[in-house]
């Protein structure tokens, strides 16, 4: 109860709040310019954490992917361009009730959806990481790099049109968590002679080079290929007395919302599955359970609901694998390792007895910036919606600025920023050939700590395979990323016999 108490008075704090309220704006800003999303602009604002408290870090990186999952919705209502992909299920129905002169309410649909799910995964959070971790905490090494190998597995598997493209690119993220010094023999290895990798390759750099440089070159690369078309004009916010969210509304949407919650929970609680498929199983369940489906894709505030509440849904218990197993569940829990790391915190099960006030106030932390959310897009939606007609020659310049200071303050070099273009390109490279970056950052984050595990399992084992046969946990969950791996290809073998 000390402890609990001491987190509440964390935070509460003025500067606490200040910062809460600063992510989500920065989170909804960022999110409503179409191309960019919540984790580019977490993977720019971490170097801005810096000097802050460990609390005060998380909880404004924790209110900007807030902020930015609805930040999304705003651009795929007004302008029928989802400003991050996970909001291309709400544009279904909420460009086209905009059109029919309701935009307002579209957006409140959205705003209301989006606060409920992400309240309610908060909760599962809170009431689930504890008991699972003390589990964790009872697993040894053998069994933690079999998990590791499951988690990639599922990464692999799920977050790639290609399952052969998601294993490729989490053995990349994989090959570039090796560089370094060797943990073991102390020797360096990969770094080509360069003194500047013997402590491994900078993680921000990778970050924001893969996400954020990448998408600003593809973002130009896709403006200059419609150069001369003209731009579309966002719907303009009225204000029609017909134009708004009433009594009877949110009573139609209520169970929507419950419903596309416990979806959206479910999906961000295992790893690599993500937000976009969670909006589209949020939609799908609302269409099959309204008593009007041939609406849907014409304006129905159902289908907005459904979407948003599934999508947000997911920003909560994607840390449930965070804290409790110390796995990052998508991109933007993979950029909050890099933050746990730069104040010296290893997130995972050890948390809970090293650091509860930081885990309690960051709880607390997270349900105040939901009524933050709610208070501040609510209040300030058509200050938000100008956001849109910033023209892409002021925005861009600038993102590519904040990635070379992001990266130069992370390592106070320059070399840094070499190593952050060079990511940039890569990601660039990866996205144009339809390779899945989630999954090489996700492996490039649980590289040392596969590595870790898998040595002291040779150890453990005598480096022996029958040596598993003692740990029958670990033995189960290697079958099971076996299984995982293999089953694309065994359903692609029956398709072709059954030609």
């Amino acid at each position: 109860m000390t402890e609990l108490v001491a987190a509440a008075g964390d935070a509460f704090t003025l500067a606490n709040l200040l910062l809460i309220v600063s992510g989500v704006v920065l989170g909804i800003a960022v999110g409503a310019i179409p191309g960019l999303s919540g984790p580019m602009a977490i993977a720019i604002a971490v170097p801005l954490t810096f000097y802050m408290s460990p609390l005060a870090a998380i909880a404004f990186l924790v209110s900007v992917n807030k902020g930015g999952t609805f930040g999304g919705s705003i651009s795929g209502i007004l302008l029928n361009t989802p400003g991050s992909p996970e909001a291309a299920a709400t544009t279904l129905d909420g460009h086209p009730l905009a059109r029919r002169g309701q935009p307002v309410r579209a957006l409140r649909t959205a705003l209301y959806a989006s606060v409920g799910g992400d309240l309610f995964s908060d909760i599962v959070l809170i009431i689930v990481a504890a008991p699972l971790a003390l589990v964790a905490l009872r697993l040894g090494p053998v069994e933690i790099g079999a998990l590791v190998v499951v988690a990639l597995a599922f990464v692999a598997e799920l977050l790639a049109r290609s399952p052969s493209r998601g294993l490729v690119a989490v053995a990349i993220g994989l090959l570039v968590a090796t560089i370094g010094t060797d943990p073991t023999m102390a020797v360096p290895r990969l770094t080509f002679g360069m003194v500047e990798l013997q402590g491994g390759v900078p993680l921000m750099s990778v970050g924001i080079g893969i996400l954020a440089l990448s998408e600003v070159l593809i973002q130009l690369e896709r403006r200059l290929r419609r150069a001369g078309a003209p731009e579309a004009r966002p719907v303009s916010l009225g204000r029609s007395t017909e134009d708004r969210l009433s009594r009877s509304d949110l009573r139609r949407i209520a169970p929507v919302i419950g419903r596309s919650a416990v979806i959206g929970t479910a999906v961000g609680a295992l790893p690599g599955l993500g937000t976009t498929l969670a909006a589209f199983l949020g939609y799908s369940a609302a269409r099959r359970a309204s008593r009007s489906p041939e609406s849907f894709g014409k304006g129905n505030i159902e289908g907005i609901a459904g979407a948003e509440a599934a999508n947000s849904a997911v920003v909560g218990s994607n840390l449930i694998p965070l804290l409790a197993l110390g796995i990052p569940g998508n991109v933007a829990a993979a950029l909050l390792v890099g933050a746990f790391i730069i104040h010296g915190i290893i997130p995972g099960p050890w948390l809970f007895e090293e650091q509860p006030r930081l885990v309690y106030g960051l709880f607390i932390s997270m349900i105040v910036a939901n009524a933050i959310n709610l208070v501040v897009a609510g209040g300030f939606l058509r200050w938000f919606a100008l956001v849109l007609r910033m023209p892409g020659h002021l925005v861009f310049p600038g993102i590519v600025f904040l990635c070379v200071l992001g990266s130069f303050l992370n390592e106070q070099s320059v070399f840094a920023v070499a190593v952050m273009m060079l990511f940039g390109i890569l990601g660039y490279v990866m996205r144009r050939f339809d390779f899945p970056i989630v999954a090489f950052i996700i492996g490039f984050i649980l590289g040392p700590m596969l590595e870790h595990s898998l040595s002291q399992t040779v150890v453990l084992t005598g480096a022996a395979l029958s040596g598993l046969l003692d740990y029958p946990i670990a033995l189960a969950l290697y079958v099971l990323a076996a299984f995982i791996v293999l089953r694309p290809l065994w359903r692609r073998r029956r398709s072709r016999v059954a030609r």
